[in-house]
């Protein structure tokens, strides 16, 4: 069954904003997981304009579920997830200024680099995802790395799911059924919402885990925390 794992960097946006410890993003983790959550995720960036790699520090302790924790394998980064060794690491290549992730892993060109992390990352005993697009020769590119998993970056889902949601559903499919192919485990996250959350997992029922932030927090100003975790666990749930 598709866990949940919920992203609490927006509420580190919040209290990063106004400085202090309003609202406790530890408090939110435990929070999360109180409500249903099966996993904690954060996504440390190097400017620390939401999570700060003391926030990683201080979770690690505090999370019962599974601790997720995306970023580009920088050397910082990296050191952080050797000291820290959370349950997952999904390698991401995002840009320090990107406000948000913008692509995957091109897992051909950067293959010698990523081999070389997962099997640092291995050795730590720590599972590895490695972030890509839809893209069947990525996802095979990156069983060759020697991950665990591969994260199927779904914006290009979310954002054609309201025009042509079969279209739109295709080429994860693809990238999906090349993944199950490759014994490789699979999550996806990235824009996916109520509205389209439930459809692509019941098309594709055998990703592993969904990590999904943004449109928890915004759902939750209306509904609450843990009205809306239970909302997004339904539609995960819903055969």
């Amino acid at each position: 069954m598709t866990r949940l794992s919920v992203n609490i960097n927006k509420v580190a946006t919040i209290r990063n904003a106004r400085g202090g410890n309003a609202p406790d993003v530890l408090e939110c983790a435990v929070k999360c997981e109180s409500f249903g959550a099966e996993g904690i995720t954060v996504h440390p960036r190097p400017d620390a304009r939401h999570i700060r790699y003391s926030d990683v520090r201080a979770l690690k302790p505090l999370v019962k579920t599974e601790f997720n924790i995306e970023g580009n394998p920088t050397p910082a980064f990296v050191d952080l997830i050797c000291e820290v060794c959370p349950t997952q690491v999904t390698m991401v290549p995002d840009a320090e200024d990107a406000i948000t992730s913008n692509k995957g892993w091109d897992t051909v060109s950067n293959r010698e680099f990523l081999t070389r992390t997962c099997e640092l990352f291995r050795s730590r005993g720590i599972r590895t995802s490695i972030f890509v697009d839809p893209d069947p020769e990525m996802v095979r590119a990156a069983a060759e790395c020697g991950c665990d998993r591969v994260e199927l970056y779904t914006e290009a889902y979310a954002a054609q799911y309201s025009g042509n949601r079969r279209n739109a559903i295709e080429p994860y499919y693809k990238a999906a059924k090349a993944a199950r192919e490759c014994r490789l485990g699979l999550n996806a996250g990235h824009d996916l919402n109520l509205d389209n959350l439930h459809y692509f997992i019941q098309t594709i029922p055998w990703v592993d885990e969904v990590s999904i932030g943004h449109a928890i927090i915004c759902d939750a100003l209306y509904m609450g925390l843990e009205k809306t975790i239970a909302a997004y666990l339904n539609e995960i749930r819903k055969f």
